[in-house]
């Protein structure tokens, strides 16, 4: 028994001491970030990581508990308890290392540890990895392997120290309530202590730099937490009542069906075009290199069209960053819509609204469009016809994330000016792809990558646009251009923050009554639907979570969401919220409390209209 206790006891020490060594590791790799705190800071993240990993430890020792408690009754020589303890050691060793060599390399572009967020990804493995550069790989590669080859190590040198020993049935069942209390005691390792709140993500937090508190966090348990519950329960996100958070919502939102609007086009019919620009956040459009633009041909349209100055996404990803564009549906703090098929097919979308006006609706798109059910949404919500990579007709090589920018620009024009010689109105988007991780285009313009792709991407894009122009089509066309998420630009620019959510969006075509108008209401892209199907005198009922930009009646503010966190924005100031640890980030302006109220409606809003899937 000595040394079965020793065994357990030793694996619970050797795990906890393997999980902290993660901490300075951590602050290792993202060190430049690390330089900006002291050392009582850097210490604290390691104290107050230990609790998770003492959790992760729990859960790592209950199989080598369950089977040596079986072994008090079942006769298992030493050399195979030693194999089964040492088979097991090197399965958790492996796993363990890859989860915590993804998430330090997932870190620099998602802003937050790894959790169940990267689970719609693996589906779609080829694409997933098209993110991934060199430089990324071989660091989180050797980090893999020698994170394994020092756990099996240490863990096969625990196994050494198990005995068997043959004992009475009385001294069976001493051990074996002995055992139950060892049982106990690792439960209550898991637990995360006696307390009235179980172990979770926020009980490391300790500091009001988001930074720490990331670092703080065990990633394993990070991601096992969040994948193994619905991310979608009952109780959370409930700040109010049901009919005060009604009654809170309708008030941000403003009822659009009895808001007056400013009518802006020429027509209430036009052709729509909307281009959804990867990654264009406002720290790109807005950059000049030398003297030089990065995006000379969008900023150029300003004078022809309507600029939206003050334009938040609502998300960081093109999947969420779509459904807010297409349906008007803000983002969850913590879950993809496109997760939840069936209720992403419920959901209002342009598409659909001018599908029922008698519109042609066509998507497409230079990657693969099954990537996070990005095509059962858009079937779901009255896209016709979905163009991508599998059916482009190009016989030209593909780049990582599928067809570059331009041949898929050259053939969304020629679409567009087909769908123009029909008698039907249109609806057609276009999703581009260049200036998507790893940035590889052909194209040397600037020598940052993140600038040069965006710099190939308006090339692409403007050239499209002026070939339209020089054609009949131009009269009654509407071309909406407007980015799905910001971007890591400057590379130390983090998700959420106010710099990364500010994205542009652009209003130009013959169908615009004046050019050169600025809009500076602060608005949402989710607000896209509500606004272009009011000026097309289209009911808007069922887009709660859109706002009418143009309307003086309804409220001007911009809204976001990151790994659970929102921001709220509006001419009297900003808030950034955390949800895990109930903290403002950041903040400005007299009325931070009534922001983090409104946000708290919207999100509790939300939240129970995806329960109601």
């Amino acid at each position: 028994m000595p040394r079965k206790l020793l065994t357990i006891v030793a694996t619970y020490l050797t795990t906890v001491v393997l999980m902290a060594l993660q901490k300075p590791l951590f602050l290792l790799w993202y060190a430049e970030r690390a330089a900006e705190a002291s050392s009582a800071e850097l210490l604290g993240v390691s104290l107050n990581g230990l609790l998770l990993d003492s959790t992760v430890a729990g859960y790592i020792c209950a199989i080598p508990w369950l089977v040596m408690l079986a072994g008090i009754w079942i006769t298992i020589p030493q050399g195979a308890m030693r194999r089964i303890l040492n088979i097991y050691f090197f399965a958790i060793a492996v796993v363990a290392s890859l989860m915590v060599a993804v998430d330090f390399g997932l870190f620099r572009h998602w802003g937050f540890r790894l959790d169940s967020t990267i689970i719609p990804y693996l589906a779609t493995p080829k694409e997933a990895a098209a993110s991934v550069t060199w430089s990324d790989l071989w660091p989180a590669v050797l980090l893999f392997f020698a994170y394994a080859a020092l756990m099996i190590a240490v863990w096969r040198g625990v196994t050494k120290i198990y005995r068997s020993e043959r004992v009475s049935i009385l001294r069976r069942a001493g051990q074996t309530f002995i055992w139950l209390i060892v049982g106990g005691l690792i439960f209550l390792a898991i637990r995360g202590g006696t307390g009235t709140s179980p172990a979770n993500v926020s009980k490391v937090y300790f500091s009001d730099n988001m930074f720490l508190n990331q670092a703080a966090t065990n990633p394993i348990f990070s991601f096992l937490s969040s994948a193994s519950r619905s991310e979608l329960k009952e109780g959370d996100y409930h700040y109010f009542s049901d009919e005060e958070c009604e009654r809170m919502f309708e008030q941000l939102q403003s009822p659009q069906a009895t808001a007056d609007t400013t009518s802006v086009l020429n027509s209430t019919h036009p052709n729509v075009v909307l281009i959804i620009l990867e990654s264009f956040g406002r720290t790109i459009t807005d950059e000049i290199i030398d003297g030089k633009e990065v995006t000379p041909h969008l900023n150029s349209l300003k004078s022809e069209g309507i600029w939206f100055e003050n334009l938040f996404a609502n998300s960081y990803r093109t999947d969420r960053g779509t459904v807010a564009i297409m349906s008007g549906y803000s983002t969850h703090p913590k879950v993809s819509i496109m997760k939840y098929p069936q209720k992403a097919h419920t959901l209002p979308a342009i598409a659909r609204s001018l599908h029922d006006e008698g519109y042609t609706t066509t998507f497409t798109y230079g990657g693969d469009a099954n990537f996070t059910n990005t095509i059962s949404y858009l079937y779901g919500t009255g896209i016709e016809r979905v163009t991508d990579q599998r059916t482009l007709p190009f016989d030209v090589p593909l780049a990582q994330w599928g067809y570059a920018d331009d041949v898929v620009c050259d053939y969304f024009a020629d679409e567009v000016l087909e769908l123009a010689s029909t008698e039907k109105p249109y609806f057609a988007t276009l999703l581009t792809l260049s200036s998507h991780e790893p940035f590889d285009v052909p194209y040397s313009a600037f020598k940052n990558k993140i600038l040069n792709a965006a710099a190939f991407t308006d090339e692409c894009v403007g050239k499209m646009i002026e070939r339209w122009k020089q054609s009949p089509a131009w009269e009654d066309m509407l071309v909406v251009l407007i980015a799905d998420h910001g971007i890591a630009y400057p590379e130390d620019l983090q998700t959420g923050e106010l710099p990364r959510q500010r994205v542009p969006m652009l209003w130009t075509g013959g169908a615009v009554k004046q050019g050169g108008v600025v809009v500076n209401d602060f608005s949402s892209q989710a607000d896209l639907a509500a606004t272009l199907l009011r000026q097309m005198n289209i009911a808007t009922d069922d887009f709660e979570f859109s706002k009418d930009i143009f309307s003086p009646a309804t409220p001007h503010y911009g809204f976001w969401t990151f790994n659970n966190g929102f921001g709220l924005i509006s001419q009297e100031g900003y808030v950034r919220y955390d949800c895990t640890n109930n903290t403002v980030i950041e903040s400005e302006g007299d009325k931070v409390e009534q922001f983090i109220l409104d946000g708290q409606a919207i999100i509790q809003k939300m939240h129970k209209d995806l329960l109601a899937r």
